[in-house]
């Protein structure tokens, strides 16, 4: 007897047990089905809510960022990831709101923005808590209200941020919760009645929502965008054609404009894709722009280096005796091509996707191209400046220059490349309090490519190091085995004694796989190679391979030198 209510109590237990994991299951689905907003710009119109309005955009995202903030505390950490990228890809990117941003406010607002969303969608990445969450939140909902009011024609740019508190109230207003003390009731309320007056409701030179409208403020955002995007273009594809001009090379310069012409076609080809593969205005753009942008560093990176170590006369002679076939020539007149053919093709495509959705109306089609032909006729006093002051200059002053100008793009190429990745959630955002103060957002920094984030600036560093580091061997070497053989073993995991030998195309390949572990090993041989070998078989290792010749003209000079 004893047994049946000892089994009976162990049952009654179990089953208690069961019914409490399941009303607590229950409580958990019930809050995360509970949590619902409108996940998209289209579905918000077809909802039948306000969208005349920049503050109508920035409503339909505070619902987002609320939702986040509500399923983060339920504890569902992947649905309030969504939540923000849905606030970021379906609203802020689709509306236009970042582009317009960029060009009625500022280019970095843009930048300082996206990285604010990077944050938020760090702390449900990495367990953070609700109070980081929320601070992230609050303070993007302010920035974009702000900018929402800015763009309605509400307030100046140059007026002080919305307040914190407000922001805050509003989004525990949002969230349906009770806030703490009457003085935060208070402010709710001012907050929501603040919203309630912008409803519907723009100022004297409000730019309407898509981009259109705003007249001399249309002109002013599509001039800004194409001399931003196409300076970058620019400098680097005029360093080039001077180069080649001052090379004496003027019949190669159809192999950099082929390039340019190249990466104008595949800019429009890549816009037209991403529009029709409904990639444009998602995590994949971003990825396939972070991708270009690495890309181009790589070419940039070698380039500069490569001019750097012809800026004495003595060695740009040598190179060019040493050079005994055009094919070798060539190679290098291609890579240039190659390099011009990225930074053009790299802002192609954003400044076409810029300016599409101002096609839709007449008015705002007049002013796009207006800003449009002023900023190339600006771009065009800029590439004749590079093209014909640069070829003046003294072979050396030329060289360095050029070859600093390409080192600077390729470090800002980096820093947009990984926060591009970043954007497309391909790596996590890192950031400090310390660097958010040490780099504050403006111009300078963002056309610098220079963040405050550590996925950044540590990449940059240490390219940064590898410069002055060849730079250095540069300036030191005297082609001497026994200093290449230290170099390669102390040094090989980074290539050093590659471009210490003059091999940068080899040199960047050890620098690409030095994660591998391989260019270590290869580092360490190579050097004991040098410092056992004599000093004449080394110098006889570095004279360059001459090569056959390839047509009749090319046979009998050969022919007539022997």
């Amino acid at each position: 007897m004893s047994y049946r209510i000892k089994y009976r109590s162990r049952a009654a237990a179990v089953l208690l047990g069961l019914l409490t994991a399941i009303l607590l299951l229950a409580q958990s689905i019930s809050a995360f089905a509970a949590v619902d907003y409108i996940q998209s710009w289209n579905d918000w119109k077809e909802a039948g809510k306000p969208s005349a309005t920049w503050n109508d955009v920035s409503d339909a995202m505070d619902q987002c960022f609320s939702a986040a903030a509500l399923m983060y505390e339920a504890g569902d950490k992947d649905g309030a990831y969504k939540a923000i990228n849905a606030g970021y890809y379906n609203y802020y990117e689709v509306t236009g709101f970042e582009r317009t941003a960029m060009g009625h406010i500022a280019g970095s607002r843009k930048t300082e923005v996206e990285l604010q969303f990077s944050k938020a969608k760090t702390v449900t990445k990495t367990d953070g808590s609700l109070d980081d969450l929320k601070t992230e939140l609050v303070t993007l909902m302010g920035m974009i209200r702000r900018d929402a009011n800015v763009l309605d024609g509400l307030t100046s740019k140059d007026d002080p941020a919305e307040d914190a508190g407000i922001t805050a109230a509003r989004l525990d207003s949002l969230m349906g919760g009770e806030t703490a003390s009457a003085a935060e009731t208070a402010e709710s309320k001012a907050a929501s009645d603040s919203s309630s007056k912008a409803e519907n409701t723009v100022g004297e030179n409000a730019v309407s929502v898509g981009g259109t409208g705003g007249g001399w403020g249309t002109f002013a955002a599509c001039f800004g965008i194409i001399l931003r995007e196409g300076l970058e273009a620019i400098l680097v594809v005029g360093a080039i054609i001077a180069y080649l001009v001052k090379k004496g090379h003027k019949n190669k310069l159809k192999i950099v404009y082929a390039g340019c012409i190249l990466a104008v076609g595949a800019s429009f080809l890549s816009a037209w894709l991403l529009e029709q593969l409904k990639l444009a205005n998602s995590a994949n753009q971003e990825i396939i722009e972070g991708v270009t942008a690495l890309i181009a560093v790589v070419v940039l990176f070698y380039v500069s280096n490569w001019m750097v170590s012809k800026a004495e006369a003595e060695a740009w002679n040598k190179y060019i005796e040493g050079q005994v076939s055009t094919s070798a020539e060539t190679g290098s007149v291609f890579t240039l091509g190659f390099t011009a053919f990225l930074a053009v093709y790299r802002e192609g495509a954003e400044v076409i996707l810029f300016y599409q959705p101002l096609l839709s109306d007449d008015e705002s089609m007049k002013m796009m191209w207006a800003g449009f032909g002023v900023g190339c006729v600006v771009l065009a006093v800029v590439f004749l400046a590079i093209r014909f002051l640069s070829v003046k200059l003294p072979l050396k002053p030329f060289f360095l220059g050029t070859s600093i100008l390409m080192f600077i793009m390729s470090v800002s190429f980096l820093g947009s490349g990984i926060k591009e990745l970043i954007e497309g959630d391909v790596i996590t955002m890192t950031t400090s309090d310390f660097l958010t103060n040490l780099i504050p957002s403006n111009e300078f920094f963002d056309v610098l490519g220079i963040y405050p984030s550590y996925e950044t600036l540590i990449p940059q560093l240490i390219l940064v190091t590898l410069t002055v580091s060849i730079f250095v061997i540069q300036k030191w070497k005297r082609n001497n085995h026994i200093e290449c053989g230290v170099v390669a073993i102390l040094l090989g995991t980074l290539g050093l004694h590659k471009f210490y030998n003059g091999k940068y195309g080899r040199g960047m390949l050890y620098v690409l796989f030095c994660w591998t572990g391989i260019p270590t090993v290869a580092g360490f041989l190579e050097g004991a190679h040098y410092i056992i070998e004599g000093q004449e078989e080394y110098e006889e290792e570095l004279k360059p391979k001459p090569k056959a010749p390839k047509d009749k003209k090319q046979k009998k000079a050969k022919a007539a030198k022997a």
